[in-house]
């Protein structure tokens, strides 16, 4: 090949290697440490425990169900009755409601009231709570309100049986000894 046409292939590659660096984006930083970054699919990490709990706001229903775990009935009806007065919505009456008629049903209560607590409960039980968007401890008050008042019918049904059945006995009773005595009458009569 003449060195003419080696010397201007030789130019036309400096001349199209120059075109492309000129073409290239300019970079402070050599070309090693522009790397993509990485991005890994990690669950995200663990909050530190030394971390301060969040303080919670209890609402007045919620310090309620507080009191009466800690035993404080009367405390716990005092933040029913205000619950009930500053919400004010169907479902805030009826949380309230179940809760102050289960603390009058419990004999340690000092506002122990059976009959009152059936009462409200009765009343209670005739709105549409299923519908109700209304806190789990209020349903959960309101299932054993009404596991007891069923336990109350069984026992009265039980005891009006149980009545029954020992009038039938002091029937029978009488009916054994008035045969006794006709029995041994008869035997001690006949000689």
């Amino acid at each position: 090949m003449p060195p003419r046409i080696v010397l201007s292939s030789l130019l036309a590659a400096s001349l199209l290697l120059l075109q492309a660096c000129a073409q290239a984006p300019q970079s402070d930083t050599p070309v090693e440490e522009q790397a993509p970054e990485i991005s890994l699919n990690l669950p995200a990490a663990p909050q530190c425990a030394c971390d301060a709990p969040e303080a919670h706001d209890y609402t007045f229903l919620e310090k309620g169900f507080n009191s009466l775990i800690a035993g404080d009935f009367t405390e716990a009806v005092q933040y029913f009755e205000r619950y009930q007065r500053l919400e004010d919505s169907p479902e805030a009456a009826w949380e309230a409601g179940i809760g102050i008629a289960y603390v009058s049903s419990l004999q340690a209560s000092p506002s122990y009231d059976p009959a009152a607590a059936a009462r409200r409960f009765a009343a209670l039980n005739k709105q549409p709570w299923q519908s109700m968007d209304v806190h789990t401890h209020c349903l959960l008050l309101r299932q054993s309100l009404d596991n007891a008042r069923s336990l109350e019918r069984r026992i009265a049904a039980a005891q009006a049986e149980n009545s029954t059945l020992k009038d039938e006995l002091a029937k029978r009773e009488e009916a054994i000894k008035r045969l006794r005595e006709l029995t041994l009458g008869q035997k001690g009569g006949a000689p």
